[in-house]
């Protein structure tokens, strides 16, 4: 019979959790802040519709300040789910760097979610104007200001439903990477 040897528990690493946290609010902060000030760029006019900033002098600032405060909530609700799962995963013992690894993947992701939402939308303009005109709103007849007004909405639509998503699969990956962390520190163990 073969020996069972088993690692000593790490220490707990609640303030690293806390840094997680305020880390993932401050990237949905950023991620909100970096891609409406594209957006804002691309289409003043959506903000000025949708924010209703009419005769407003600073649209591309308001669009700046908007993305940062809807990132930021979102980021709350995104970074409390990210932090809770790896806190119960890990049992407290991640340390900040570990899981910071997983938040920029997350940001990545975020990106991703973004630009292919701004494309997915541009090609449903393309494609059907009256239809996308009819849904969601947009400039009549100026199809290029059109396709700009779609990109936005779609852009930020897809930033948003693709938040849970993408943190849902950096748990997973995370996951993995935790499992296998601990694996090859008890090979070490083992050695």
């Amino acid at each position: 019979m073969g020996h069972i040897v088993t690692r000593r528990p790490e220490k707990t690493q609640p303030l690293s959790l806390a840094c997680i946290a305020i880390t993932g609010v401050l990237a949905g902060g950023f991620l909100g802040g970096t891609t409406n000030a594209i957006n804002g760029l691309v289409d003043p006019y959506y903000f000025v519709s949708s924010l209703r900033l009419y005769g407003a002098k600073e649209i591309w600032h308001a669009s700046v300040a908007r993305g940062v405060y809807e990132g930021l909530m979102f980021g709350a609700g995104l970074s409390l789910v990210f932090t809770v799962a790896v806190g119960i995963m890990t049992a407290v013992t991640c340390r900040f760097g570990f899981a910071f690894k997983h938040l920029v993947g997350i940001v990545i992701g975020s990106y991703v979610c973004w630009i292919f939402g701004g494309l997915a939308a541009i090609g449903l303009a393309s494609f059907s104007p009256e239809f996308y005109r009819h849904t969601f709103g947009g400039p009549i007849g100026n199809y290029e200001a059109l396709l700009r007004y779609a990109w936005v909405g779609g852009s930020i639509q897809a930033i948003e439903m693709g938040g849970l998503p993408t943190v849902i699969l950096a748990l997973v990956v995370f996951r993995a990477n935790w499992r296998l962390l601990q694996q090859n520190d008890n090979d070490l163990a083992l050695s």
